[in-house]
């Protein structure tokens, strides 16, 4: 894994014991690295590599991650520089994304969230700008053409609030305590994490500028392109011995790391052979001239229906100029380097490798992620040796020769561009989900976002260790291309078909599953007591908050014509986003130890498929709400006040949302604890004057100036299952208020 690191770095700090030895032996070349903030020269020199989260020198550790931060500030805003005029802010490169001034603030409001999150800031810099900019689009399918409407700030409002992001995070990193480690549970995770986040979005921000309007950009000394180009080589096989690859990381790893890298997978690969090179423009190039986008048969049902609908004939960087070829690059267009590496979404590189297959009788395909990192062993690059590649900003802002890099019999293992697989993204055994950033990787188990290994000339930190897992949808385009191999072994699939995550499934069974102890379900019997608060008022709009997996916002779909269903986390979201789309949900429950029971349940056995139609799920913060989120005539907020970090904010600011007339129904156990809720900030529970102060005291002087209280309070019972013989019996008290005209 050395790849990543120059020999112009060592240890910060000493290590000690079995951690030191092993990272001796997977970072045997590192030296102290020469910081240095002057990007406008900045490809002469080398951007910052992840720091290490060991040592003994505090103060030295606290400088080194100092510098990674501003360092990877820098570099991202002067990616921006890139952009040659305001309206380049404004329009999307491509419809299924926000326009770049959304992608300029993202990444400082993630800072934000996420340190508010972890406790590490208290107060917000721009509430405003926290919402707007806080979710991106995850592109559903080509064909989904988004006309949502934001009005964006301004680009100098942006840059004032990134400049004061950095201030409030420099300030957090220069004066908070810090502990030696710095591990998975450590505050000053979040720090590596928001910083790995935008050297993320230094990547996926360059694609958009790629996809944009030559008019929108102009060459920047800053992000010089290759220049080299020459003959194309001969793109022979090599012959690759059997040999194990175990993978996933353990969580004292000394490199900052996302959810999906922890855990184990072992396996044992069969001999098959791969080709040396990437494969090249020019190679690609007798599949565009053989018209092989043309041929349906090449091409799987899901890359057939990609090519027919945007009628793609050729690369989407490759530019016909009458009778010649031209490439497009970040800010220029050059005449084709036909020795580069092809540039390709996964259904063009699978298209290619069946056309392969059918010209030569040959099992070609492209790799499982198994078989990349056998490679990878195989080329020698986990031996401890100094490894050139064009990677992390190092040679060139853009692609080379596919003949520059040999590494061992082959050549870019790692670098130059990304390397499609055959493999969707799974859990490795063991996998958690981090609590700070829960929907990393869990939205991508849904066998539709396939693996890409070994990193482009632009992924840095995180993005450039081998053992990093990105996986796209297949018809996204990124700085990646493909090697093929052929195999005779099928290209196998983990599955990740049933929810494993055992608080969701326990979630799942609580909204969808089977009824315990005679206690009726508690979703359904919430919207059935909402449903007659309503009567006979206008029932057009209902809002589902703190939706969780969304058993409520389907049964209030019954009777609503339009149903919204927020929660703060994106996994639970996402099991109604499965219903809705689907109509099927599928997930294990533990029985006992390692015993496990399959459960399916649909929409169309509860009576629900109907309700498909009406449903709306969106990731929300409920003490920061966009302003879009009004105007209806329910709000359901079911066991939320008690989790909130502001119920006091939320529960002063809800009639906003509600039509005069509206009805807000507050179901909560009122479970106050502090890892959810600061003391200061509960609403009842302790003496006020010396005398009781509960909850529904609190909600009564909370409400008063824009509610009459209508019903409750009523206890409601639920009961979750935990294992096969182990449950929880909870009773929730139900309030329901008429918002005062």
């Amino acid at each position: 894994m050395i790849h990543d690191f120059p020999e112009s770095r060592k240890f910060s700090g000493s290590l000690n014991g079995d951690l030191a030895t092993e990272a001796k032996r997977r970072f045997p070349f590192l030296l102290e690295f020469e910081h240095t903030h002057n990007h406008q020269d900045s490809m002469k020199h080398t951007f910052t590599r992840s720091p290490l989260l060991t040592g003994n020198d505090v103060e030295l550790k606290r400088r080194e991650i100092r510098d990674y931060f501003n360092a990877t500030y820098d570099r991202y805003e002067q990616l921006f520089e890139v952009l040659a005029c305001d309206e380049a802010y404004y329009r999307k490169p491509i419809p299924l994304r926000h326009p770049l001034i959304f992608y300029l603030g993202h990444t400082a409001t993630f800072f934000i969230n996420k340190l508010i999150l972890a406790g590490l800031l208290m107060d917000r810099i721009n509430p405003k700008f926290e919402s707007l900019f806080a979710v991106g689009v995850d592109e559903m399918s080509w064909d989904d053409l988004s006309e949502a409407h934001y009005t964006w700030p301004g680009i100098d409002e942006v840059r004032a609030y990134r400049k004061s992001v950095r201030a409030a995070v420099d300030q957090i990193i220069q004066n908070t305590p810090l502990a030696l480690p710095i591990d998975w549970h450590h505050p000053w995770w979040t720090i590596l994490m928001g910083i790995e986040h935008e050297r993320i979005h230094l990547e996926t921000s360059s694609v958009l500028i790629r996809q944009h309007a030559l008019k929108y950009v102009a060459p920047h000394p800053a992000w010089p392109p290759c220049r080299n180009s020459g003959n194309a080589p001969q793109n022979r096989l090599v012959d690759v011995p059997a040999g194990g690859v175990q993978l996933g990381k353990n969580k004292n790893d000394p490199l900052y790391g996302w959810d999906n890298e922890y855990g184990h997978h072992a396996t044992e690969i069969p001999a098959f052979q791969a080709g040396r090179h990437l494969v090249s423009n020019r190679e690609f190039l007798g599949f565009v001239e053989a018209y092989a986008y043309a041929d349906e048969r090449f091409w799987e049902e899901e890359g057939r229906a990609w090519k027919n609908y945007t009628q793609a004939v050729h690369p989407t960087f490759w530019i016909r100029n009458g009778s010649e070829w031209r490439l497009r690059l970040l800010a220029e267009e050059v005449p084709m380097p036909w020795d580069w590496p092809v540039e390709v979404n996964h259904h063009e590189a699978k298209a290619f490798c069946n056309w392969k297959k059918d010209q030569s009788g040959e099992p070609y395909r492209l790799p499982t992620e198994d078989e990349w990192h056998r490679l990878y062993d195989f080329s020698g690059l986990s031996s401890g040796q100094k490894v050139e590649a064009n990677l992390h900003l190092d040679h060139y802002a853009s692609p080379c020769p596919v003949t520059e890099f040999r590494h061992g019999e082959l050549y870019d293992v790692i670098g130059n561009a990304w390397q499609w697989t055959e493999t969707p993204i799974y859990p490795f055994d063991g996998f958690e989900v981090h609590p700070i950033y829960d929907d990393f990787t869990t939205p991508t188990f849904d066998g539709r976002h396939n693996l890409i290994k070994g990193g482009s000339w632009i992924s840095c930190g995180n993005e450039a260790l081998p053992g990093s897992r990105y996986a796209f949808r297949r018809h996204f385009f990124q700085h990646a291309g493909f090697r093929y191999v052929v195999a005779a072994s099928p290209a196998l699939s983990q599955s990740s078909t049933y929810e494993t995550d055992k608080l969701l499934s326990e979630y799942a069974e609580f909204h969808y599953g089977d009824e315990y102890f005679g206690v009726p379900n508690f979703p359904q019997a919430l919207a059935r007591l909402a449903i007659r608060a309503i009567g006979d008022k206008p029932a057009l709009k209902a809002l589902d908050l703190g939706c969780a997996t969304g058993r409520a916002s389907f049964e209030l779909a019954r009777h609503f014509d339009q149903v919204t269903g927020i929660d703060f986390s994106a996994r639970f979201i996402g099991l109604g986003v499965q219903l809705a789309e689907q109509g099927v949900l599928r997930y294990t429950l533990t029985d006992e130890g390692e015993l496990v029971s399959y459960k399916e349940r649909t929409l169309a056995d509860l009576g629900l498929d109907e309700t498909r139609k009406k449903m709306a799920f969106f990731q929300g913060d409920a003490c920061n709400l966009k302003p879009l989120f009004a105007g209806y005539d329910l709000i359901l907020a079911a066991n939320l006040i008690d989790r909130l970090y502001s119920p006091a904010k939320f529960l002063a600011t809800v009639h906003e949302r509600l039509n005069p007339g509206g009805i807000l129904l507050i179901s909560s156990p009122y479970t106050w604890l502090e890892e959810h809720t600061k003391r200061e900030e509960w609403i009842g529970g302790y003496k006020k004057d010396g005398e009781n102060f509960n909850t529904f005291d609190g909600l009564k002087s909370l409400l008063g100036n824009h509610f009459r209280l209508i019903d409750g309070p009523l206890e409601v019972p639920f009961v979750i299952r935990e294992t096969r013989r182990k449950f929880q019996h909870t009773l929730s008290e139900v309030t329901i208020w008429e918002r005062l005209a």
